[in-house]
């Protein structure tokens, strides 16, 4: 299901990018745009892993690490390849993935993590992480971004006239207005509705994978209220890489967030159990 709902949110934003395309440049225009945001998008892509663990001067585990061989028993209960593991000092228990596909990927955990949960937690955390991986989430997280910041571009640039075809034709200036303000919006609400329905995705694979959907909810319901108290240091445009929102200041609504409702992550993981 939470496929599904990907594949129809990312055909809605490629068929927003079209038609807003059109209307503001033609094809030329909409071609263009789509080749700055791809371009920029995808240097970030190729180069994510690298990107992010050097802003938080992550540190590689050795082998014999208690969470790199949870992670590498966990990686062969899924099948995938065993990432990297890294950690990175911050107090507050949070985890993130990167990297472009399963054989190029890397999991961090903060030392706040590594000192606070128990091994049944860490796998049910380490297990999301892990789905993030499987399902390629990197990938589809660049795919949106790119789309949606194709239509920003094309908003933006039609302030400066770049719009000619629409002004030689007379289009509706309301509509133009409209457009301009509600489309770069729409973008942004959908890219985050796609980073909420993988976040579900990758806790379903995540409680299934650890054994128990309940170590995965005890350990949510935990960093919840640790990443409330806790500040972490760091770049909030990288925030949506997290298993829990890190900073403190929160969405004015669940539409605006990069992250689901906790509350609801919970639910669905007792659910599973009670399906179980």
């Amino acid at each position: 299901m939470n496929g599904l709902k990907t594949i129809v949110l990312m055909a809605i934003l490629t068929f927003l990018f079209m038609f807003i395309g059109n209307a503001f440049g033609g094809q030329s225009g909409m071609f263009i745009a789509l080749a700055i945001a791809g371009v920029t998008n995808f240097i970030g892509y190729f180069f994510s892993d690298k990107m992010v663990l050097k802003a938080y001067n992550a540190e590689k585990l050795p082998t014999d690490h208690r969470i790199t061989k949870l992670v590498e028993k966990l990686a062969q209960e899924s099948k995938l390849p065993s990432p990297k593991v890294y950690r990175i000092n911050q107090d507050q228990p949070n985890a993130f993935a990167t990297g472009r596909s399963p054989k190029h990927a890397a999991v961090a955990v903060t030392s706040g993590l590594e000192n606070a949960m128990s091994d049944n937690e860490l796998s049910g955390v380490l297990g999301h992480e892990l789905g993030h991986i499987a399902n390629r989430d990197i990938l589809i997280g660049t795919i949106s971004a790119t789309l949606a910041g194709a239509i920003s571009y094309l908003g933006y640039a039609s302030r400066y006239g770049l719009n000619s075809r629409t002004n030689k034709q007379g289009g509706n200036i309301i509509f133009l207005l409209l457009a301009l303000i509600l489309a770069p919006i729409a973008a942004s609400l959908i890219r985050m509705a796609i980073s909420r329905t993988r976040e579900y995705k990758a806790d379903k694979f995540g409680a299934e994978v650890c054994g128990n959907p309940l170590y995965l909810s005890s350990a949510l319901s935990r960093l919840d209220n640790w990443s409330k108290q806790i500040p972490m240091n760091g770049n909030p445009s990288m925030s949506h890489m997290f298993i829990v929102y890190p900073f403190s200041g929160k969405s004015l609504a669940n539409l605006f967030s990069t992250h689901p409702p906790m509350h609801e992550r919970i639910k669905r993981l007792e659910e599973m159990t009670a399906g179980r």
